[in-house]
């Protein structure tokens, strides 16, 4: 029965699943999510793929490394209802999202290097509070309003971040604001605004918490770019890796819609 189903450029699933390392199950699947074309059945109810489907799949893995497999599985089905121009915008939204994260990193990297080594005052003692102050001191909502420094309100809107992110930075030891003695108000001074600069940088990068925290232990203690470096070179190399990754799956996927006609 399968080396008949082989004959006149007919495919069973396992014959596109061995040519990839996946299951037959994942190929059954992916025609299931609108990723493959629908399969023609035998009398018997057996698919037969075709040269259509394989195409289809080498542009699906093709286009997954450069943008995700939620928008690889997005292009393709939009693909397969003849929905081309859909797919044609959320290629370009990927590649803003690439540009968008490439100046990212070269904000990261501008701002380690306008940093001037010093050492983060350690968080004071004040007892907790109710709400956090959530005013904005100037134009700047970071600039120092004084020996103070600034609150959690500001600094959350100056980064397009929530305060309960800041909090969750908190205690995350990513930030260490100290507390007004009067009003127990979070303050900021400027090795915290520093450090929830880096840290909104890197979260944005794609790293975690816990990889975060250790760098910004070692910017508080040598300052300026050094310590980030490694971190930083392997952010480039994903980058890269990813708009190395999009023009495969650019040609993959061109050459699919060709044999869609």
């Amino acid at each position: 029965m399968g080396k008949n189903l082989q004959t006149g450029g007919r495919l069973r699933p396992v014959d596109l699943a061995r040519g990839h390392g996946l299951s037959t199950q994942a190929v059954r699947n992916y025609e299931e999510a609108g990723i493959l074309p629908v399969a023609a059945r035998t009398p018997h109810g057996y698919r037969t793929y075709t040269s259509l489907q394989a195409g289809a799949l080498r542009a699906f893995l093709a286009l997954v490394p450069g943008h995700g497999h939620q928008t690889a599985t997005s292009i393709m089905r939009a693909v397969n209802q003849g929905r081309v121009d859909e797919a044609f915008h959320l290629i370009d939204e990927s590649h803003v999202q690439l540009l968008d994260d490439r100046r990212t990193l070269q904000a990261v990297e501008s701002a380690l290097r306008d940093l001037e080594p010093r050492a983060a005052a350690e968080p004071g003692a004040a007892p907790e509070s109710g709400a956090d102050r959530e005013v904005v001191s100037g134009s700047d909502p970071t600039a120092m309003p004084g020996p103070g420094g600034t609150f959690i309100g500001p600094l959350a809107e100056a980064l397009g971040i929530r305060p309960a992110t800041l909090r969750k930075w908190e205690r995350a030891g990513l930030v260490r604001p100290r507390r007004d003695p009067q009003t127990g108000y979070r303050v900021y001074g400027e090795a915290d605004v520093r450090d929830a600069r880096l840290a909104h940088q890197l979260r944005r990068g794609g790293y975690l918490l816990e990889h975060i925290a250790p760098l910004i232990t070692q910017v508080r203690a040598a300052g300026g770019l050094e310590p980030l470096e490694a971190a930083l070179s392997d952010w480039h190399d994903r980058l890269s890796a990813r708009g190395r990754a999009m023009l495969t799956g650019a040609a993959e996927l061109e050459a699919y819609l060709r044999q869609c006609g």
